[in-house]
């Protein structure tokens, strides 16, 4: 099959699977006579596998270190679990840094409880005269 019948079939964009295939996390299609990338059926099941991990979020690296145990599928899955389970954690920490922002929200919007002119919001007067905070590390688990 070409891309654009492998793009239908996995519901992403030709320039995603391009895209994978340039980061070296689609396999290599073979080529017809006239050059077109050939795909298969392998290809279709490797796009899925990225594109649900990808909606958890994870990493290509991550996607990527899968993929390689994925390689020796009679190993214990051991590695898998501990990938997964270092995940998980890497989302509990993002839940934590939401959670901190909807606190700062929700603290904000309660400078503002009433319908007022806008250069009398409470919001607004917060926004504009608070100290800005010092810009902290973004966490990442990539790592």
């Amino acid at each position: 099959m070409k891309i654009g019948e492998l793009a239908k079939i996995t519901r992403c964009t030709t320039e995603t699977i391009r895209f994978y295939e340039k980061e070296g996390l689609m396999l290599d299609a073979e080529r017809t006579e006239a050059n077109y990338r050939e795909y298969s059926a392998k290809h279709v099941e490797r796009l899925r596998f990225i594109r649900n991990c990808r909606a958890l979020d994870m990493a290509h690296d991550e996607i990527r270190a899968l993929l390689d145990l994925t390689d020796a599928p009679a190993e214990g899955c051991g590695a898998v679990n501990s990938l997964v389970d270092e995940h998980i954690s890497h989302v509990d920490h993002r839940i934590e840094e939401l959670l901190g922002l909807r606190n700062q929200l929700l603290e904000l919007r309660s400078r503002c409880g009433m319908e007022q002119a806008v250069g009398d919001c409470g919001i607004v007067q917060e926004l504009s005269q608070k100290e800005v905070a010092p810009t902290r590390a973004k966490h990442s688990h990539v790592g």
